[in-house]
């Protein structure tokens, strides 16, 4: 099963993703990456998503910036520097699907790549912890290995603090996207690594180192070197110069031992958390159904209910009968009022030998004669159409 696995990462290639603080060299690494797999003869393919550089010195076979425009975007939307950048990013992650039916076309082809590179924004934060840098790295994930690439600035690590820093952003972007993760120290042609080495190998050279720390940060840094033993010990570290090419063939093979992990470990739990996440959603879709169904059922049996009045509710007019028929007049029934017809009105009343009878809003019945009935009336059914207007208003917005 394990032999099986790793033929099948040795078939595809390996996705890595350039992430590290501004200025730790990742543009730069890619550049030299770029310089040695083609003196190489070696296939690749490579994507940059950062829309706000200014001048790349490889040319990438996608590219952000011919898909949205960075400056465009901050005008359009009024946004500064890293919310045009966050944005820009977004908008292309829209699309990503169409990326990686290029990229997996590519892979298809009678010269598939060996690697996929993929250089990031220099604002780390923009990449790691956003929606787009998310659905980029699991769109990635879900049909190519893929290992990420901590790029460190090895001189501005030297000092314990910054080291202690750029480990625990190590370790959160570790259990952010849950890939292989390779630790690459950069710049070693200013300052050899082999200090970083030590420390993560050596608990108390890295406490002898922070004695001069006398600030809460150092107190602090000393807790944390305790607990990140065991995250050193599922790290893999490389020794890099992007200037001059040192450490670039240690990279590559790290870059194809994590493939093989990725293969054997991560792919299996990636494919767990994809299909609890599946059921999830449909249990969501089918409660969301469930409730839709029972709202629809109590909002017909609500109708139903309106529609058929109770024995107790309002009555019209009572028909013109024999002496003590009694009347009371007309009321608003809950889905509209019934019109009032002047002609029953005047039967009713030479039935009963009495003057017109209303029913006024507070319930008391007031008897008028002559020539005000004919008023009183016309007042009468002005008064319930307004009540009927009403009544089909509120109908309306319930």
């Amino acid at each position: 099963m394990a032999g099986t696995s790793v033929e099948s990462a040795a078939r595809k290639p390996v996705v890595a993703i350039m992430i590290g603080m501004a200025g730790s060299g990742k543009t730069t690494l890619m550049q030299r990456l770029h310089a040695d797999l083609e003196a190489a003869s070696s296939a690749f393919y490579s994507i940059n998503l950062d829309p706000a550089v200014r001048n790349l010195a490889y040319e990438p076979d996608i590219d952000v910036r011919e898909t949205v425009d960075y400056k465009g975007v901050m005008k359009q939307y009024q946004l500064g520097p890293n919310g045009g950048i966050l944005t820009a990013l977004n908008l292309f992650a829209t699309k990503f699907d169409q990326v990686l039916s290029l990229v997996e076309r590519r892979v298809a082809s009678e010269t598939p790549p060996a690697h996929v590179l993929i250089d990031t924004p220099g604002q780390i934060e923009i990449f790691t912890w956003s929606a787009s840098g998310a659905v980029i790295t699991e769109a990635l994930a879900a049909s190519l290995p893929t290992v990420i690439v901590y790029v460190i600035d090895t001189p501005r690590s030297a000092r314990p603090v910054t080291f202690m820093s750029n480990m625990l952003y190590a370790c959160s972007i570790l259990y952010k996207f849950r890939l292989p993760l390779v630790l690459v120290f950069n710049k070693t042609d200013v300052l050899p690594a082999d200090f970083a080495t030590e420390w993560m190998a050596d608990c108390e050279a890295f406490q002898a180192a922070l004695d001069g720390e006398k600030a809460y940060i150092g107190s602090l840094s000393r807790s944390m070197a305790l607990m990140l033993d065991e995250f050193y010990s599922q790290l893999r570290a490389v020794h890099v110069s992007a200037l001059t090419g040192d450490g670039v063939p240690e990279l590559l093979d790290a870059l194809q031992t994590c493939a093989h992990e990725y293969q054997e470990s991560y792919a299996v739990d990636l494919a767990a958390r994809r299909a609890k996440r599946d059921a999830e959603a449909a249990e969501a879709a089918r409660q969301s159904v469930q409730r839709l169904e029972q709202d629809r059922a109590e909002e017909a049996a609500a109708h139903a209910g309106a529609a058929t009045p109770a024995a107790s509710g309002p009555v019209a007019v009572a028909a013109a009968g024999g002496a003590g028929a009694s009347r009371v007049g007309p009321t608003l029934t809950p889905h509209g009022t019934r019109a009032v017809d002047r002609d029953a009105l005047a039967e009713a009343d030479e039935a009963d030998g009495d003057g017109p009878v209303r029913t006024d809003v507070d319930g008391d019945a007031d008897h008028d004669t002559g020539a005000d009935a004919d008023a009183e009336l016309e007042s009468f059914r002005a008064y319930l159409e307004q009540k009927r207007q009403d009544t089909r208003a509120a109908d309306g917005e319930t």
